[in-house]
């Protein structure tokens, strides 16, 4: 019997992807291990691989698809016991009749010539003249602006409508006309769904699926989370004379050890000595970690990831170094597999390198904190009691207040600080 192929969940979070491209068509042979598509996640373009042997007979979703949702059926293959089958699939669905989902919301104007009931020959024929090709993701947006499909001409394969098409048409006047009562309510949709105006030059940059998931976490982070933020300035001296050292005994093999690589480590070694900020809030359950996994923010093209250092507390900094080396060379030719950036018992990022004195950054949840690292640079510092010039940064901690107590937060930010002023603890 035929086989569905749905579209999968590639990670324990999505619910929707974008089905970037077919690499097989109708009546190819598939066996279990082939690549059929190139599915995009909110994080990364993946391989989605053929579990079952068979043929193509239908392609349901076409390639550059947007908000596939999980277990909506993209394909149809036929085993091998049902080769008697296969073509007689083709004849009983021609080739308008394979994206059968999208008739079903368009079946409105049926009514329209049922009405007049004179002629009952002229429903049918209704029907399949106004017949629509749609993406999800356009069907959703023409019913909240109120637009008919079948006034809209599709510019995707084979006259499908995209998003695209629906971006520059405004909602029907008819629609636009709530009553007063249900016009405060109605408010909030139509901002957001109406389209942007403004008379400077600009140039309208489609939103991916990781730019869009960015915008909605950290909404959601920022609206749900109650922040509070830790500063320490730290003296980096010591921190930097054994980067030297280390760097110049390890050079034989070929490492090169970075600011950021002592940090990762210093982080993961102030977590287990101030356990009760390893922590995350859930619900009616608190957290606590054996272990601390830090996940590093990387920039990538079109947004940000975050690759996991798994066991930073107990790993050699030049484990760390190669790990870091491989995790972001990985995340920026979208290569990671889920495990590698979701999960993670607290986050650094450094913008150090961009000369950035101090900030706070958001907490990805649900991980309790997040270490934002700001530029070494030379300062007027106090050393033993007499005032000199020493290399200092900020470092700012941001911490879930449900999860995190003030007195618990500046525990680890004083671990963090002895870690890095006193650093051959991180090599011991």
């Amino acid at each position: 019997m035929p086989i569905q192929i749905k579209m999968p969940a590639l990670s324990p979070t999505m619910e929707e992807g974008t089905l970037a491209k077919w690499l097989v068509k109708v009546g190819d042979k598939v066996s279990s291990g082939d690549i059929m598509a190139e599915i995009e996640t909110d994080k990364a373009t993946m391989e989605f691989e053929a579990v079952d042997e068979g043929t193509v007979v239908a392609i349901d979703v076409a390639e550059g698809t947007e908000g596939v949702k999980v277990g909506t059926v993209i394909a149809t293959i036929v085993g091998e016991d049902d080769d008697d089958a296969a073509p007689a699939k083709p004849a009983a669905a021609p080739a308008p009749a394979v994206v059968t989902p999208a008739p079903a919301p368009v079946a409105a104007p049926a009514p329209v010539a049922a009405a007049p009931a004179p002629a009952p020959a002229a429903a049918p024929a209704a029907v399949a003249s106004d017949r629509v090709v749609a993406s999800p993701l356009a069907k959703r947006i023409a019913g909240e602006k109120g637009i008919d499909l079948s006034t809209v001409t599709g510019s995707g394969p084979h006259g499908r409508i995209i998003k695209a098409d629906l971006d520059s048409r405004p909602a029907p006047a008819a629609a636009a006309a709530p009553s007063a009562i249900a016009a405060p309510a109605a408010a909030p949709a139509a901002a957001a769904s109406a389209p942007f105006s403004t008379d400077i030059p600009h140039e309208a940059v489609k939103l991916s699926s990781m730019r869009k998931t960015i915008a909605r976490r950290l909404t959601e982070a920022k609206a749900t989370v109650p922040h509070y933020y830790l500063t320490v300035d730290i003296r980096l001296d010591a921190l930097l004379k054994l980067r030297a050292e280390l760097n110049a005994a390890l050079a034989g093999e070929g490492v090169k050890l970075s600011v950021n690589d002592l940090l990762i480590k210093a982080l993961g070694k102030a977590l287990m000595l101030a356990p009760d900020a390893n922590v995350s809030f859930a619900g009616d359950n608190l957290i606590r970690y054996s272990r601390a996994d830090i996940a590093v923010a990387v920039s990538i093209p079109g947004g940000l990831i975050t690759p996991i250092v798994t066991g930073a507390d107990v790993k050699s900094i030049s484990a760390i170094q190669k790990d870091m080396a491989d995790l972001a060379a990985r995340a920026k030719a979208g290569k990671l597999a889920p495990h590698e950036y979701q999960g993670g018992t607290a986050s650094l990022s450094n913008l150090g390198m961009f000369g950035i004195k101090q900030f706070e950054a958001v907490i990805n949840p649900p991980q309790g904190m997040i270490m934002a690292i700001g530029a070494g640079e030379k300062r007027p510092y106090v050393i033993d009691d007499a005032l000199g010039i020493a290399t200092v940064m900020s470092a700012t901690g941001s911490f879930d207040h449900r999860a995190i107590d003030g007195a618990e937060g500046a525990q680890l930010m004083q671990a963090f600080k002895t870690l890095i002023e006193a650093p051959l603890a991180l090599v011991a």
